[in-house]
């Protein structure tokens, strides 16, 4: 697996990859101008997820310009109750005009409509998400929702991984994860105020870019939590593209990237809240996992069509780093998504 160690355009002029695999640090620059496919085809997108494993709940935000369609949200968990209460709005031909920034370390996205307003910046190191939707049905029977978290990010290694299509090689992900944010700040749901603890409660970081092909089925999952005392990240992921130059498996330890192999997620796609399981081929990771609620989703707008199942859960079991250690999960909150997209 090809890791990546020296900044590279991502794309050459042909509109393929320059050179496939994988990063610990967003090495490849994002030259949209190369892009060898339609502007209805370009895929930008940001999500951020911030959970408070201490106070059982937690809020993602998905902000997405997918060309021909945008599509954002705002989704509200209640790991106590085991409950999601979601928003979301679709924008019509963006064609790239909500102004998703080249790089992931500064710059702005914003979007509002009547029914959400989302406005995520990046600056000094800090993530600022402000949010804020009217007509949101709150768990409590009240209206609205409303907050402004900011998440520091650290001086830490990330996931970044650019593969592309066995079908079509200029059709390509270029795509970040960060996690282990500390989050601070608030969420007005209703009448009820849930306050992050930037000691204990993490953010975490979907960056992506790129052209798809139309049909694709992904499995991912992700976990940002303390474990011995210090920060530690999961990314898994896979059915994405063709992962023969690269995977995204990777552990992130006190802000260092341990890279993993092939993963496999043992799903019963019948009943998505029975237990799952976590394998690698290396006998590096071996996880249980308990659903707590299932941020399903069905949406079909013709060309757009999205099966999705986002399910937040508890993790056990153990990960071993490159040098060998291995690191004990207990009852650590995280999600796992199966998701089918049209699109």
């Amino acid at each position: 697996m090809p890791e990546i160690k020296k900044q590279i355009p991502l794309l050459k002029s042909d509109g393929t990859l320059t050179e496939e695999g994988w990063a610990r640090s967003p090495l490849w620059t994002y030259n949209r101008e190369n892009i060898a496919a339609s502007a209805l085809k370009i895929k930008e997108w940001d999500y951020y997820s911030v959970l408070s494993p201490s106070k059982d709940f937690g809020i993602s935000f998905t902000a997405s310009d997918l060309g021909y369609a945008g599509l954002f949200a705002i989704c509200f968990l209640d790991f106590k109750r085991g409950t999601f209460k979601q928003i979301d709005t679709l924008s019509v031909l963006p064609l790239g005009k909500t102004g998703f920034p080249r790089v992931n370390s500064s710059g702005v996205v914003q979007f509002e409509d009547k029914k959400l307003r989302l406005r995520f910046e990046v600056i000094n190191g800090k993530r600022i998400l402000e949010f804020e939707s009217k007509s949101f049905d709150a768990p409590d029977g009240s209206k609205g929702i409303q907050g402004k978290i900011e998440l520091t990010e650290p001086k830490m290694e990330s996931m970044n991984i650019a593969t592309s299509w066995k079908e079509n090689r200029k059709a390509f992900y270029y795509n970040t994860k960060i996690n282990c944010m500390p989050a601070s700040g608030q969420v007005q749901v209703g009448n009820t105020m849930y306050q992050f603890d930037p000691k204990k409660d993490f953010g975490a970081l979907d960056w992506g870019r790129g052209v798809w092909t139309y049909k694709n089925r992904w499995y991912w999952s992700s976990v940002s939590a303390w474990i011995g005392g210090k920060p530690f990240g999961l990314n898994l992921g896979y059915g994405f593209t063709d992962r023969t130059p690269a995977s995204e498996n990777t552990i992130l330890y006190d802000g260092k990237i341990h890279k993993l192999d092939e993963v496999k997620f043992i799903i019963d796609t019948e009943n998505y809240m029975a237990p799952w399981k976590f394998i690698s081929n290396n006998n590096r990771l071996e996880l249980d996992f308990t659903p707590i609620v299932d941020r399903k989703s069905y949406m079909n707008f013709l060309v757009i069509k999205t099966i999705q199942h986002q399910v937040f859960g508890k993790f056990n079991g153990t990960v071993v780093l490159d040098n060998g250690e291995k690191l004990k999960l207990e009852n650590i909150l995280g999600f796992a998504e199966d998701v089918l997209n049209h699109y």
